[in-house]
């Protein structure tokens, strides 16, 4: 065992004599001590310092290793476990897994559904036809928005067909979507729409309605407006499907005066192409008055070389496309 020599001053007392001494005389005294032995650090990995276990675990590692590195194990106490107060402290096999991996960068809680990010970013997605959910959601996204900035923008995307599905089957009272239109009206701020994919119907009157100069649309994206259709009557007395009907026509007359307003155009021109489904593309959206502006990423040739429904309906652009080939 090795031994350390040290020598320590130790003040002795002195004489009257000498007390005026700026300086007294000191005597040195040699102590042996006697190293003791270095006590050994165990490494701990990354861990959860919330988990009480291995929290309770790593003081006793820090304090005194030599119970981890010596356990004391009996047929009545198994081993480690009288370092614990309470047996409760031990985790289970998922408390270790998730401690084991602990990174205090990982999230605490699980990240927000894609709706709440679009919400952050004051956006509101209308991809389904314009069912009770769909005008539920949307309402309350556009209040939400309202309450939390009234001087910042919102942004509406619309990818929907309407009160109606893709098979033209009607899914919904055109209320829905008038429902979402006057919310729009009541909004302080500006409303940027954007249509992608579709906007048949109703959705094109949500399209059209929102801020002057802030109406856009995709180049391929398709705007289309036709008349409410009276839903199927099933086993109805006719006397109720006849109040129906009237009330489809009260809807249609509605929604002509308001795609008149929006787009510029007399209630008669309006109401002449809705006899039949109108489709349109972007640019005769955007000459319609739907629209104000076409959102081109380098498009404008591709757009450009395509007919115009005129050129198709007299047959000259079948044999445009033929003398490409």
């Amino acid at each position: 065992m090795a031994t350390t020599c040290f020598r320590l001053p130790i003040s002795m007392p002195t004489s009257p004599s000498s007390s005026s001494s700026r300086f007294p005389p000191r005597r040195f005294k040699t102590l042996t001590t006697v190293n003791a032995f270095i006590k050994p650090k165990i490494p701990l990995p990354p861990f959860n310092p919330n988990d009480p276990f291995l929290s309770k675990l790593a003081s006793v590692a820090a304090s005194s290793p030599e119970t981890l590195l010596n356990p004391s194990s009996t047929p009545d106490n198994l081993p480690y476990l009288d370092i614990f107060e309470s047996p409760q402290l031990m985790a289970t096999p998922a408390q270790l897994e998730r401690s084991v991996s602990y990174n205090k960068h990982r999230p605490r809680r699980p990240p927000p559904d894609l709706p709440s990010l679009l919400l952050n970013g004051r956006i509101v997605y209308i991809g389904m036809p314009l069912v009770p959910a769909v005008t539920e959601l949307v309402i309350a996204e556009l209040m939400y928005l309202q309450w939390m900035d009234p001087k910042e923008p919102i942004y509406i995307y619309i990818n929907s067909t309407g009160t109606t599905r893709a098979d033209g089957e009607t899914v919904a009272m055109e209320t829905e979507g008038f429902a979402i239109y006057d919310a729009m009206m009541q909004m302080k701020t500006e409303i940027h729409t954007v249509a992608l994919g579709a906007a048949v119907g109703l959705a094109c009157l949500l399209l059209s309605a929102g801020t002057h100069g802030r109406r856009y649309m995709t180049p391929h994206a398709k705007a289309m407006i036709q008349q409410p259709r009276v839903p199927s009557s099933g086993l109805r007395p006719a006397s109720d499907v006849l109040i129906h009907a009237k009330e489809v026509i009260v809807n249609r007359d509605t929604l002509v005066q308001l795609l008149a307003k929006h787009t510029g155009n007399s209630e008669e021109t309006v109401a002449n192409v809705m006899k039949r489904p109108y489709y349109m593309d972007a640019l005769l959206a955007k000459k319609f008055g739907v629209i104000d502006k076409i959102l081109w990423r380098g498009q404008e040739k591709i757009m450009g070389d395509v007919p115009s429904r005129e050129d198709w309906e007299k047959g000259a652009a079948g044999a445009k496309v033929a003398d490409r080939f």
